[in-house]
């Protein structure tokens, strides 16, 4: 049977899906989670040398289904330069990029090398489809209020986009046509002004985003000044602080959202405070993104692993109810926006760009 492979890696796990394709649809035909001991991972001296190691269990993964032959592999984009959206072919360069000079250590940099390493055997070609680092911004978003410091696009774009498409689809208009503020609400949330389909304003995940569950998000600048220069923290250390142990886990020691919503259930103020504020700064995100498409998107569209929560859902929904109709996509749909994309290369619907693409941006004025 052919089969489009999708590889997602995390911190201990590497996200694997088989789908069929009809066109540039998909379906899905497995989706395991291939979950990595802590100890073994930690043993590694950087996340470029886990790439034997997980193409391996990959690889043992595909050996208990033979009747499947590939077709394509898509991996996960990891933190790379500035790119236009959509789907872009893994070379040499790309895998040389993404293993030694990405802008970010994080393992979906792995995702590029694992999907050319695992095609490379197959005989198929390999992908990976909008990543974090998919740029859309016109100039105006770009100015900051200080020339050394612009402003720049870092985003769930795979999810965002997917989910965008589905929305358009269900609402009966192209994507291209789309006006929509999407909510990403994981371990890190991004939130999304679409325009016509594009992403032209966004939080930015990394830097200006409500905080999450482990991410502290956008924070006063003085104050973080004063603390860089206070002597507490090396440079290691408080960007650990900010990305990774901040958000949720930094008050509450938790990343796990059920365990704060359990912990509200019994009575504990402090974490309900902490809920709310989150929930106030994803509202307040919201609205700002709803101000960039004039107040009038066709949908707020709330999706990622925290859209699961029913409380979460009716928070956000009451308050941003008056905007436009709130509509939620829960978890995460980035293994079959994987396969999606592959297939509309193997379809013939879009061509896959060539590393590195140049951001289809508007020029600043000088």
């Amino acid at each position: 049977m052919d089969a489009i492979l999708t590889i997602n890696p995390g911190t201990t796990t590497t996200r694997l899906g088989l789908f069929t394709s009809d066109g540039a649809g998909v379906r899905a035909l497995a989706e395991v989670t291939l979950d990595h001991d802590e100890t073994v991972m930690a043993a590694f001296p950087d996340i470029a040398a886990q790439l034997p190691f997980r193409a391996e269990a990959i690889t043992a993964f595909l050996r208990g289904r033979p009747s499947v032959r590939l077709v394509a592999v898509a991996g996960r984009g990891g933190m790379l330069t500035p790119v236009p959206p959509g789907v872009i072919a893994v070379d040499d360069a790309l895998v040389d990029f993404a293993l030694h000079r990405p802008l970010h250590p994080h393992a979906s940099n792995l995702g590029a090398p694992l999907a050319q390493r695992i095609a490379a055997a197959a005989g198929c070609p390999a992908f990976i489809v909008d990543p974090v680092s998919v740029d859309e911004l016109p100039p105006v978003a770009r100015i900051s209020g200080c020339p050394d410091i612009p402003r720049f696009s870092f985003v769930h774009a795979l999810n965002i986009r997917a989910c965008g498409r589905r929305l358009a689809g269900e609402l009966g208009k192209p994507f291209a046509a789309l006006d929509a503020v999407v909510a990403h609400l994981g371990a890190g949330i991004s939130i999304a002004a679409l325009k016509g389909g594009r992403i032209v304003d966004n939080t930015n995940r990394m830097e200006n985003s409500p905080f999450s569950p482990e991410r502290a998000g956008g924070l006063p600048p003085m104050a973080l000044i004063d603390l860089c220069y206070s002597g507490g923290y090396d440079k290691t250390a408080l960007k650990r602080r900010l990305y990774g142990q901040g958000g949720v886990f930094a008050y509450l020691g938790t990343k796990d959202m059920r365990r704060v919503e359990a912990m509200i259930d019994a009575g504990d103020a402090r974490a309900d405070l902490v809920w709310q504020a989150m929930v106030y700064q994803i509202v307040k995100a919201i609205g700002a993104m709803a101000a960039v498409l004039d107040f009038r998107p066709d949908a707020v569209l709330l999706t990622g692993g925290m859209a699961q929560s029913a409380r979460l859902r009716a928070a956000i929904t009451a308050r941003c109810s008056a905007l436009a109709p709130v509509v939620c996509y829960p978890g995460s749909h980035e293994s079959a926006a994987l396969a999606e994309g592959a297939a509309r290369v193997l379809a013939g619907q879009e061509i896959a760009r060539v590393w590195p693409p140049t951001p289809e941006v508007e020029p600043m004025p000088w």
